[in-house]
């Protein structure tokens, strides 16, 4: 590993990549030497994987390699098993993999992808975006090539290369087409104009001397990419919105696909059209594509099939493709068949094989764009208890061996911290979604609270509801926290205040503490129970004693965003605060003067997940690889050396003592 980390402090870490696929390549080509040189191949072949799929990690900084990318490297793997015993956390449940997956990278973007396309030697893929650019990445490393190529004043919908790869087209919702030189990176002439609505789709011709295109103003145009004009006519017929386009391997036929779930081809040396439309689907036709002999034609349609056809007489060939659960957005033709791949969070927008069929690119909704070795087995996960929407919130017991979450399907759950297994029936009664839970100190109690502005008192060991619902607040219950003694509970609402309570009787102490002029988001006990904090979206944190129920001193001001989470040094000496856009503050709560001196996290400080990183008082901690990525909501909490994270309410736990020196 030490030449990976030299590599990743000269900021070379793609540069690696090449170089490991060039050792593992030259292995293999070398005549076998026995055991020795069969385990050089494979452990490179390791090396290779290992940089490709973590490289933001290891290229932000060689401690990740052992922080976040060995503790995912895959168990059955040589590099596991040479280098495992230097990983400096623990899986202990989660996303574990055994081999590496098909999924050969991930790379994550700032905004929706919606088309992507190989250069015809593989070595290249563009993709257009919501953000307006065309982007270039090396497949080989998964690294961007050159600047983004920009111009688009609306989303870039559809890309393509010309066959000798020397033009890229882009087709936007601009109603714009704009070629490109990819080696240069520069616009080759004006954007081509005549469309009067959103370019959906572009696709040269096999010869690369003309350019289709496809709009949602019901037209599809033809371009001649030698003078940059347009080509005769629209092609017209159908008043629905041409969602894609695709000549025939001979360039003879043209065939576009409508909303209204029609196909239609063409001649696209005359602008006629070929048959009557082939009719079949229920719904919008998403995507066309010819099979590489010409003879089978593809459809894949929002009614969530796709069909054959056989472009010389318009016949289906067999039925309808069915299996998907929801639309097809887009369909190519594989030299191979093989398995679904799944691992994308949201709409897969485009796929495109690689000219050698040895690799599949897509692109999707969830912003990332990933290559797929199409060939792999695919794996299927096992299923997990698991709560039925978002996790809120989640909260350690005192000895760290239980941890309770609370859903927005309305419901709490407990779970065995050390195995991830759910500890008896979900706990049910609230009629909103719950947005907090604390265990007692002495574990015997669970309160929680909710959106129906409502806290309940249960007996985690049972999962019985203990006593009635705790009512008096007026709006959603953001927070509660037992004081450290079990005597006293705090709630924070929507209602501006702060509610106290006997968690033994359920009766209110006292009258509401009020002052906040906005939800009060946080509570929280100093580690003697002589001081209730509380944050609030009106970004202030106020401190209160719990006794006479007065507040202490001025409110602490100065903060960027709400503050969503507060917590006590272990001597009380300290509250540290985070807020919402991923802002700390260190307040001395004596003096009532934020603190600058570095310390570090008291034991149950909240970790945040911010852009695929895990972060502890606004510094990176953890990165988490592509199987937490997709676009469901998580929920993080940690106790001294255990992380835990909420994805989709399944739970993952991490043993992080040894990264953080515990």
């Amino acid at each position: 590993m030490c030449w990976v980390e030299v590599m990743s402090l000269v900021g070379a870490t793609a540069d690696a990549i090449i170089a490991a696929k060039r050792v593992h390549e030259w292995l293999l080509q070398r005549p076998t030497e026995g055991p020795k040189h069969e385990l050089l191949a494979v452990l490179w072949d390791d090396v290779q994987r290992f940089l490709t799929t973590f490289l933001e990690p290891i290229s932000f900084g060689p401690l990740h390699i052992y922080i976040s990318a060995l503790p995912h490297c895959p168990m059955e793997t040589e590099l596991w098993n040479l280098y495992s015993k230097h990983a400096k956390i623990r899986i202990l449940l989660g996303h574990r993999m055994s081999t590496w997956p098909s999924n050969l990278w991930t790379r994550s973007q700032d905004a929706e992808v919606n088309g992507v396309a190989f250069s015809p030697n593989g070595r290249v893929l563009a993709f257009g975006s919501d953000d307006t650019s065309v982007r270039l990445l090396d497949t080989q490393t998964g690294t961007e090539v050159g600047e983004p190529l920009a111009g688009h004043g609306e989303s870039v919908r559809s890309v393509c290369f010309s066959p000798n790869g020397k033009l890229l087209a882009s087709g936007s919702a601009d109603k714009t087409i704009r070629l490109w030189n990819p080696e240069t990176q520069t616009a080759v002439g004006e954007p081509l104009t005549g469309h009067s609505d959103r370019v959906i789709s572009v696709c040269f011709s096999p010869d690369g001397k003309a350019l289709a295109s496809g709009s949602s103003d019901g037209t599809v145009r033809l371009w001649n990419t030698q003078t940059r004009t347009v080509a005769g006519e629209p092609l017209t017929g159908h008043g629905a919105d041409v969602w894609s386009v695709c000549f025939s391997p001979t360039g003879k036929l043209l065939v576009s696909g409508f909303a209204d779930g029609k196909i239609q081809l063409w001649n696209p040396q005359t602008g006629v059209t070929v048959g009557d439309p082939l009719a079949g689907h229920g719904e919008s036709v998403r995507s066309v594509c010819f099979s590489p002999d010409g003879k089978l034609l593809a459809s894949g349609s929002y009614d969530n099939t796709i069909r054959v056809w056989d472009p010389r007489t318009g016949a289906a060939v067999g039925k309808p493709l069915a299996g998907h659960t929801s639309l097809v957005m887009s369909v190519c033709f594989s030299p191979d068949v093989g398995e679904a791949r799944t691992g994308h969070g949201d709409i897969v927008q485009s796929v495109c094989f690689s000219p050698d069929g040895k690799h599949l690119a897509s692109g999707s909704h969830d912003k990332t764009v990933r290559l797929w070795n199409p060939l792999a087995q695919a794996t299927a996960a096992g299923s997990l208890v698991r709560h039925r929407a978002k996790v809120n919130f989640v909260c350690f017991s005192s000895d760290g061996k239980r941890l309770a979450s609370g859903s927005k399907d309305n419901t709490i759950r407990i779970w065995d911290s050390q195995t991830g297994a759910a500890m008896g029936e979900a706990l049910t009664g609230h009629t909103d979604w719950v947005q907090s839970v604390c265990f007692s100190p002495n574990g015997n109690l669970l309160a929680s609270g909710s959106y129906d502005s409502t806290i309940r008192l249960w007996d985690p060991h049972t999962g019985a509801a203990v006593g009635k619902p705790l009512t008096g607040h007026t709006g959603w219950v953001w927070s509660v926290c037992f004081s450290p003694d079990g005597n006293l509970l705090a709630s924070g609402s929507r209602d501006y205040t702060i509610r106290l309570w006997d968690p033994c009787t359920g009766a209110a102490v006292g009258e509401p503490l009020a002052g906040h002029n906005d939800h009060v988001m946080s509570v929280c006990f100093s580690p003697d129970g002589k001081l209730l904090a509380s944050g609030s979206m009106d970004k202030t944190i106020r401190l209160w004693d719990p006794q006479t129920r007065v507040a202490v001193g001025e409110p602490l001001q100065g903060h960027s965003g709400w503050v969503i989470s507060l917590s006590f040094s272990p001597d009380g000496q300290l509250l540290l605060a985070q807020c919402h856009d991923g802002s700390v503050a260190t307040w001395d709560v004596i003096t009532h003067q934020r603190s600058d001196t570095p310390r570090s996290p008291p034991s149950h400080a909240n970790p945040m997940y911010r852009d695929h990183w895990i972060t502890l008082i606004s510094s990176r901690f953890l990165w988490l690889p592509s199987q937490y990525w997709d676009n469901g909501d998580r929920t993080t909490a940690r106790f001294g050396g255990l992380l835990v994270v909420f994805q989709n309410g399944t739970p993952s736990v991490f043993d992080v003592s040894q990264a953080l020196g515990l």
